[in-house]
């Protein structure tokens, strides 16, 4: 095992374990819980990898007191989960579910009373049916009603939740969601998605003056998934194609939130199929956040593509790869987190996911041993600790994810979680990356009585 300089981390450093309401819950037909566009999407031929969805999952609905046990035996400060819209208003619109909120006001007070902070994230993904039946994230009246399903939930939750995330990954949402038809709810148009972008955004600034409102004293901010963009040469053409992947996946989202404007070459790249930006909107994307969340699990390497697309990715020949193919880049990490600093200057930073996928097996004594997960967290947590000494001010690391679970269009192929989950008997097995997680934490906690400077 590698040197990890845990001293960088501050006392108060937040380790945590991040989820998705989608990919653990289950019990996606009880308690009045509506239709999501990933239930509509998952019920569609073709779209997901075996025709798995979440109607199961990990089934936390129910399962959830026990894998808070497990979250204290790992030992982490916080604990990343999402609120699923259509559970708390399945119209999309209209009447609130009190059953729904039940669950997360359960939920909170039992993190709470294990000495876990909850870090609510008010929308991972899974937009309610009915919204995009009247047009979704590409239509302006969306913004509207997920104010109002905000408002639900920081009424209840808000004297009790202490740190609010608006929304995860809109670059995935948008995009992925929305042109590349991917993910729900399966769109294909450029055009659709800078309107789901838009209005993301614009939804993020309206959320955080409703969570100041109602969460007082509550810190809010927003998951964006960015990458740091290493050109492949010094020659132009690289250099562009890396300031092109940089304006599409990071600048896009950045620049409105901290600078109040979007980045001019790719407005200009986007001109002919930009949404309406109406006067305000930019002062509203651009209210002051309390922190930025950061999901990295690669770092792309690019290219000038020589067949007249803007980039091309070239693969490294020295580097490992996950079971999603995408490349190990710890620096990448270390680098993204400079870069955010110098040029946005957030007032705090979390890493709000990061984490691999593997192929685990379960051994003939039924442990699940994991030593290129091991491997990956230490590289990339080393990376942090890194930027921290460089005076990132970055206030925590949450490992995706606590449970293996439903992987969006992967099904249940890929596996993600600290802890297996068997499929078949929803049975939990901490993998050796759990424990391995565990040391890490309880070493840099104790580094303040016993001098830790690293654990080997």
């Amino acid at each position: 095992m590698p040197n990890l300089p845990l001293s960088a981390f501050p006392p108060n450093f937040v380790w945590g374990a991040a989820t998705a309401s989608y990919q653990i819950e289950g019990a996606a037909t009880e308690d009045g819980r509506g239709e999501s566009v990933w239930d509509r999407f998952c019920a569609t031929p073709g779209k997901v990898r075996n025709g798995d969805d979440g109607t199961v999952a990990c089934d936390f609905y129910h399962r959830y007191p026990n894998d808070i046990a497990l979250m204290r035996e790992l030992g982490i400060d916080a604990f990343r989960f999402s609120v699923a819209w259509p559970r708390v208003v399945p119209g999309g619109r209209g009447p609130v579910n009190d059953r729904g909120l039940d669950f997360y006001d359960r939920l909170v007070d039992d993190l709470l009373a294990a000495g876990i902070a909850p870090y609510v994230t008010l929308f991972h993904w899974d937009t309610p049916q009915p919204i995009e039946d009247a047009g979704g994230w590409p239509a302006r009246a969306t913004v509207d009603a997920f104010v109002e399903y905000v408002e639900a939930v920081a009424g209840r939750l808000g004297d009790r939740v202490g740190h609010w995330i608006t929304h995860n990954e809109p670059w995935v949402v948008s995009w992925v969601g929305h042109a590349f038809g991917h993910h729900a709810p399966g769109r294909t148009s450029d055009a659709d998605a800078l309107a789901t972008a838009h209005h993301l955004l614009l939804s993020h600034g309206r959320a955080v003056q409703i969570v100041r409102e109602l969460s007082p004293g509550s810190e809010v901010g927003i998951t964006l998934n960015l990458d740091f963009v290493y050109a492949a040469g010094d020659e132009d053409g690289d250099e562009a194609a890396a300031t092109w992947v940089d304006g599409f996946h990071n600048r896009w989202f950045l620049d409105p939130i901290f600078k109040g404007a979007y980045p001019q070459d790719m407005v200009e790249e986007w001109r002919e199929i930009l949404p309406e930006i109406a006067d305000g909107d930019l002062e509203q994307i651009a209210q002051p956040i309390d922190f930025l969340g950061v999901n990295n699990y690669t770092s792309p390497l690019v290219a000038a593509d020589t067949d007249g697309s803007r980039s091309r990715i070239v693969r490294r020949a020295d580097v490992d790869r996950t079971d999603m193919g995408w490349e190990v880049v710890p620096e990448g990490l270390r680098d993204l987190l400079l870069r955010l600093a110098r040029d946005y200057a957030p007032k705090a930073i979390y890493v709000t996911e990061n984490g691999a996928a593997y192929p685990d097996v379960r051994g003939h004594d039924g442990s699940v041993g994991d030593p290129e997960r091991q491997a990956y967290l230490e590289g990339y947590i080393g990376a942090a600790a890194e930027a921290v000494a460089s005076g990132v001010p970055l206030r925590g690391y949450f490992a995706w994810s606590l449970l293996d679970n439903f992987e969006w269009a992967w099904g249940y192929w890929k596996r993600f979680g600290l802890v297996y989950v068997d499929y078949a008997t929803l049975e939990r097995v901490p993998k050796g990356s759990f424990y391995r997680y565990r040391d890490l934490i309880a070493a840099q906690r104790a580094q303040g009585t016993d001098d830790v400077y690293a654990v080997a």
